[in-house]
């Protein structure tokens, strides 16, 4: 085991740190979704290739031993917004970050109308104001899932319940 101090790396940076195109595309990907660094992008980057990394798996499988693991993927895939009820796993290989930064509590709450700019919305999950079914989430990084994605709201005892944010 290692040590809970320091949790495994949920990243990898790209591999060359100065191609003028990925460069232009990543600023304004943390422009467009309100990240704090790029670090948050390079998170939802390294999940996106995992997840089709793991698609690409799964085709290279036998059809019974596939079929299998493949439904599992694609309700996980489901419960989390990435995919449509009736995905294959072409549609997992289409995954990309955006996908993953529209997932964001940061995202949602912003789309919601809950907050008047992506920023705004990302101060009010860190001071406590946003609540997903009533429990406080501090997070601006959360996955919210389909299920829980109607629940996002505004914590009970924050001040912007009886009154929208100005």
């Amino acid at each position: 085991m290692g040590d809970p101090k320091k949790p495994r790396k949920k990243w990898e940076g790209p591999k060359h740190p100065w191609i003028k195109e990925r460069l232009l595309k990543e600023i304004q990907l943390v422009g467009k979704y309100g990240l704090k660094n790029k670090k948050e992008l390079w998170k939802a980057e390294t999940l996106a290739r995992n997840l089709r990394h793991r698609a690409r798996n799964l085709l290279a499988l036998p059809e019974e031993e596939r079929v299998k693991v493949q439904q599992v993927l694609l309700d996980k895939l489901y419960r989390l917004g990435l995919v449509e009820k009736n995905a294959t796993l072409d549609d997992i290989l289409g995954i990309t970050a955006e996908h993953v930064l529209e997932r964001r509590l940061q995202t949602i709450v912003y789309k919601k109308g809950l907050a008047k700019t992506i920023y705004q919305a990302r101060q009010l999950i860190v001071h406590g104001h946003i609540a997903i079914g009533g429990r406080r989430v501090t997070s601006p990084g959360y996955l919210v899932t389909r299920d829980e994605e109607e629940l996002v709201d505004y914590a009970p005892d924050s001040p912007f319940k009886e009154r929208p944010p100005v």
